[in-house]
């Protein structure tokens, strides 16, 4: 008998969480159940991939850098990777943009509703902590280059939120094994390759349990969803944001298609697992492990080209982030009235680019990055938690989707690039 696919597996299992979670709902007791006896194994599951996250990139970044024949090489996957990410950024914002003010779904929030919202969750420990957090960053143009050079990469090591200093290191590391002697170099060059085999290793032997994780991840997200009403008065809101990720996906489809040739299914099948555990996860940096597996072994990249690209893109490239931003700044300015000129639109534009890069790829960074948007457009600092409140609801669900179109956005940029260069290779998807 043919094996299950991975992909069908993590569906499977989600399915089944989802079941799971509705059917726990409707007991007493049933949601204190899935939170100590299924919960758990979810969690497990994210440390797990967060575990393996920053030993993985810094193996695979130095392996991919040291492997090439010169550092002209790296300039010329460093530039494309770079202009591709920004490009796409730009293209999901304006999208984002776009479609907020045509549909206009802040336009349809009625006064009851924004006073409903704002006393459920204007007071929520997550929205008050967010807008710290985003006070607390320095604002100034080139804050994000300094965030990227650690000052201590033993710092930088232990704490996820730090990967573009990871990052940092890693390409430091492996250009001055470029630059020294390769007799010298060959000791450390063969203990990185053996240490990334192991990672890569381990990435297996986690995914093993994916679907599982998957459905303890799902039962727990519906059991603790939140009040149904609340959600439907948004609901217009969230069909605004996952239309404009769905456009996003189908750019992303045509560009595979025009230039490498490459049947759309492909790289949906190739990429699925990835997306599926973006979702469950809603976290990029938690799913870097799997989507490297899936793009090198499954979608043909080579590894030096994704060795590179999708650390970077897992930390710089968030482009249903970014357009989540977009359509969540002018949603909450229609809803509470505040005026928008063109240049505070395209001050969104910017500000969101800006944003996204060195934002940590976990769970709720969007929030943080939502208020340094807000504050760009000169909303006022007393509306902040109201605004925020208006969206808090429906953020998890929607976090979970623009984390899919992050994940795939990586992956696609990384497929474009191998194709440029001649590093994609035929190799069918499993």
């Amino acid at each position: 008998m043919k094996k299950l696919p991975l992909h069908w597996k993590i569906v499977i299992g989600m399915v089944l969480g989802i079941l799971a979670g509705i059917l726990f709902s409707n007991f007493n007791g049933g949601k204190q159940f899935v939170g100590d006896w299924i919960a758990p194994f979810g969690t497990i599951f994210i440390r797990l991939l967060k575990l393996i996250a920053i030993p993985l990139i810094f193996t695979s970044l130095v392996k991919g850098i040291s492997d090439l024949k010169d550092i002209s090489s790296f300039q010329n996957i460093g530039i494309r990777t770079i202009i591709l990410y920004v490009s796409t950024t730009i293209a999901a914002i304006t999208i984002g943009l776009i479609l907020v003010n045509i549909l206009k779904p802040g336009a349809g929030i009625s006064p009851e509703t924004i006073d409903e919202l704002t006393q459920v969750y204007a007071g929520d420990a997550s929205i008050t902590s967010n807008i710290q957090e985003a006070g607390q960053q320095d604002s100034g143009p080139l804050t994000f280059l300094i965030n990227i050079v650690p000052d201590n990469i033993f710092t930088a090591f232990g704490n996820n939120s730090l990967m573009l200093q990871v990052i940092f290191f890693s390409i430091i590391f492996g250009i001055s094994m470029l630059l020294i002697d390769p007799e010298s170099a060959r000791p450390v060059a063969r203990l990185i390759n053996g240490l990334n085999e192991i990672v890569l290793k381990m990435v297996n032997l986690i995914m093993l349990i994916a679907p599982f994780a998957v459905f303890a991840l799902l039962a727990q997200i519906v059991v603790n969803s939140d009040n149904v009403e609340i959600l439907q008065k948004l609901l217009f809101y969230g069909a605004t944001v996952v239309l404009g990720l769905i456009l996003i996906l189908c750019f992303y489809l045509i560009v595979i298609y025009l230039y490498t040739g490459k049947n759309p299914g492909w790289f949906i099948k190739g990429i699925a697992p990835a997306q599926l555990l973006a979702f469950s996860t809603s976290s990029s940096a938690a799913t870097l492990p799997v989507t490297m597996e899936r793009v090198t072994d499954h979608l043909g990249v080579d590894n030096e080209v994704s060795s590179f690209v999708l650390p970077v893109g897992a930390t710089i490239n968030m482009d249903g982030t970014s357009l989540y931003q977009a359509v969540a700044a002018v949603f909450i300015a229609q809803a509470l009235h505040f005026p928008l000129e063109f240049s505070d639109q395209l001050s969104i534009i910017l500000t969101a680019l800006l944003a996204s890069i060195g934002a940590a790829a976990v769970p709720g960074a969007g929030m943080i990055m939502l208020v340094i948007v807000l504050e760009s457009i000169g909303f006022p600092a007393d509306k902040l938690a109201i605004g925020l409140a208006l969206i808090f609801a429906i953020d998890r669900p929607l976090d979970m989707c623009r984390t899919v179109i992050n994940v795939t956005g990586d992956a696609m940029v990384s497929v474009v690039i191998a194709k440029s260069l001649g590093k994609l290779h035929e190799k069918p998807a499993e």
